[in-house]
């Protein structure tokens, strides 16, 4: 995790010399939505906190390409979803939302014993770490709760999913809905050391010989997790030789092949690997199976619910950004913004055909 300072030092480092994205930092007013604005500072801070969740910057120096090309590729994300976020917040309060002080005392409560942080001297100096006031915490807890408030009300409130759409997904992704089929095995390896002059053929022998008698001990009836843990030298002889379970798919073809031809119970002739000798026995296996649409129906109610609750917000939001006046400062930033809308409305495109195809 970065440290806050640090990376807000950064961030102005690397905006600085950052064509694209060097004036709207430097402007104190980035842009107005219906006459509020989004400050430097505040977009500041979501470019950091950002950049905090990438452990891979956290030695880049402020003229770093790496770190120029980092905020370079946040930025139109990032100022679509502030303005996004504003325009939700304002119909908030038009719809009379508030988070009042009885709730943000529960919600604060919350925070602190989720986190453990209930000594308010620990959670003053948790704020202070994250580079928050209590008012800082309140204004961004309260523009979370109006988002939320306006999105269940005006959007998800509004959305309802047939009986007739959730069969015609299931029937159009059964694949998704089943499980594969998995085997469960126990292991004994037997390890033939290498020189630099290669393998003692010898050697080879003698081991191949030991694994084929410890074979034969285990069709006597000799418990499997007993000699794993007394001749194997794999990691699993901790566990009785116990491996899995395993995606049968996803086992090499060789493998799979020879363990398809196999019984539960069975153990294979000896195996030469590139250790030594390996001894299998199949200990389990499971088909594919098939959940039935009653099983999954949950899941693919909230599947479609996803799909249409997005579709359904970019709806939302395009009304209520056709309504408002959004005013730039910088012509940078505005192409960063129209850049990340467009591709946005190219994705949901693509996403509502797939889901019409599918149906």
């Amino acid at each position: 995790m970065l440290k806050r300072v640090a990376v807000a030092a950064v961030v102005l480092g690397a905006v600085a010399v950052s064509p694209g994205v060097r004036a709207e930092i430097l402007e104190q007013v980035l842009v107005k939505v219906n006459g509020e604005i989004i400050t430097k500072t505040e977009f500041e801070a979501r470019q950091v906190a950002e950049l905090r969740n990438r452990p891979e910057l956290a030695n880049a120096t402020p003229a770093s390409a790496e770190l120029q090309k980092a905020v370079a590729a946040i930025t139109p994300d990032l100022i679509l979803a502030a303005v996004d976020e504003l325009l939700l917040v304002q119909r908030g309060r038009e719809s009379g939302y508030a988070l009042g002080d009885q709730q943000f005392a529960q919600i604060l409560e919350n925070i602190k014993t989720s986190n453990n942080l209930q000594d308010d001297a620990k959670f003053q100096e948790a704020l202070k770490q994250e580079g928050l006031t209590m008012a800082d915490l309140r204004r961004n807890l309260e523009r979370q709760m109006l988002v939320s408030q306006v999105q269940r009300a005006e959007i998800l409130e509004k959305i309802s999913i047939t009986d007739e759409e959730s069969r015609a997904y299931y029937e159009a992704h059964r694949q998704e809905f089943t499980s594969p089929a998995e085997i469960t095995l126990r292991e004994i390896l037997l390890e033939v050391r290498t020189t630099d002059r290669g393998v003692n053929v010898a050697e080879d022998d003698t081991v191949r010989e030991q694994a084929q008698n410890l074979r034969k001990r285990l069709l006597g009836g000799e418990p499997f997790p007993r000699l794993a843990g007394e001749y194997s030298v794999a990691a699993s002889k901790a566990n009785g030789g116990l491996i899995g379970p395993l995606n049968s798919g996803e086992l090499a073809p060789t493998l799979r092949d020879l363990l398809a031809k196999m019984q539960v119970g069975d153990v294979t002739e000896p195996i030469r690997t590139q250790r030594g000798y390996q001894l299998l026995k199949l200990e389990s296996r499971t088909d594919a199976k098939l959940r039935s649409f009653e099983e999954a129906r949950g899941e693919i109610g909230n599947r479609i619910g996803d799909q249409k609750l997005r579709g359904e917000r970019e709806k939302y939001l395009d009304r209520l950004r056709a309504q408002a006046t959004i005013t730039w400062r910088n012509p940078e930033l505005k192409k960063a913004y129209e850049t990340a809308l467009a591709k946005r409305k190219e994705t949901a495109s693509q996403q509502s055909s797939a889901a019409e195809t599918s149906r």
